[in-house]
């Protein structure tokens, strides 16, 4: 039985920016974003999804998209399963001006307290034939998921078909309260490998 006034939840407070894009061949795009979180997670501030402004690359970063575009957001839970994770789609302009998919990706809230930056490989799905491909151009209906969410899922994934398209550099500033009161260790010793473990298993640190 818990002592009394012992913390029952701990907190998770997430915000930083989706930085930039590198996208090969693409200009004028935006993102879109969503988190995915377990079912002991529940949201108390901050906004869960959201959607950015369209930008262009410049003369002086030809080769990147700069979106500096802003997240927040607090949860809470009783244990860490399912941890959040950040989805991220990019959409832009096709030859006949169709918004269509450049990307999606999916990355998790890092498990560590303080500032940390996160570079997404970026992936596309793929039409299954040639007559779907070029279907798909003269239409401009390109392939896409109906809910990003799934990108954060492995359920039916191996089924899919996908190819590799850009980056996504997220930054992130985590700050967690109560874990260690509720008998979990987020060690920032090792910033390789941020491990999550009961203190109760008796980790060491070394």
């Amino acid at each position: 039985m818990a002592a009394a006034g012992s913390p029952s939840v701990f907190l998770l407070a997430v915000n930083g920016q989706i930085e930039s894009g590198q996208f090969p061949g693409f200009d004028d795009l935006y993102c879109k974003f969503c988190f995915v979180y377990g079912q002991d997670w529940v949201p108390t501030a901050g906004l869960e999804e959201g959607i950015s402004q369209i930008t262009s690359k410049s003369d002086v970063a030809p080769t990147t998209l700069v979106w500096n575009f802003p997240i927040d957001i607090t949860f809470k839970s009783t244990n860490p399963s399912g941890w959040p994770q950040i989805v991220v789609s990019v959409y832009g302009p096709d030859f006949f001006g169709n918004d269509v998919v450049r990307g999606y990706g999916a990355v998790h809230v890092p498990f560590t307290p303080g500032r940390h930056t996160r570079t997404i490989a970026m992936f596309v799905p793929e039409s299954t034939s040639r007559l779907q491909k070029f279907t798909s151009w003269f239409t401009g209906r390109r392939p896409e998921f109906t809910d990003p969410k799934v990108v954060a899922q492995g359920e039916g994934r191996e089924v899919t078909r996908v190819r590799s398209q850009g980056f996504v550099t997220i930054s992130f500033n985590v700050v967690t309260k109560d874990m260690k009161k509720l008998g979990y260790d987020v060690s920032p010793s090792d910033m390789q490998n941020p491990s999550l473990v009961p203190v109760t298993e008796g980790i060491h640190k070394y």
